[in-house]
């Protein structure tokens, strides 16, 4: 299974994205295709985003049982935790929604 989440990129991308993927949810794209598929749109996304960022994740045989990857910007980021991957909100987003 693969999740890629897509944030402010072109329309475009998002509807060539729909050829291999479905969208549950605006941005969010789910589906089953191989290792191959998979390198290859997130190869895709990355040179089409421009400005905006991609998050993909993927099952794999690790002790999560998936593994995460991410490029440009997004409102997430992925940090390793002694071989865990974690998703963390940057300090400023913090601070933004504090005050």
């Amino acid at each position: 299974m693969v999740v890629m989440i897509l944030e402010t990129v072109p329309v475009g991308l998002r509807g060539e994205l729909t050829r291999w993927l479905i969208e549950p949810h605006p941005g969010v794209f789910v589906g089953h295709v191989s290792a191959m598929v998979r390198d290859r749109l997130w190869t895709k996304c990355c040179k089409s985003s421009r400005s905006g960022g991609v998050l993909q994740i993927w099952t794999t045989n690790t002790e999560q049982k998936f593994q995460m990857r991410s490029f440009g910007t997004t409102r997430r980021e992925i940090v390793d935790f002694d071989g865990l991957q974690l998703i963390r909100i940057p300090p400023e987003q913090r601070s933004d929604k504090q005050s």
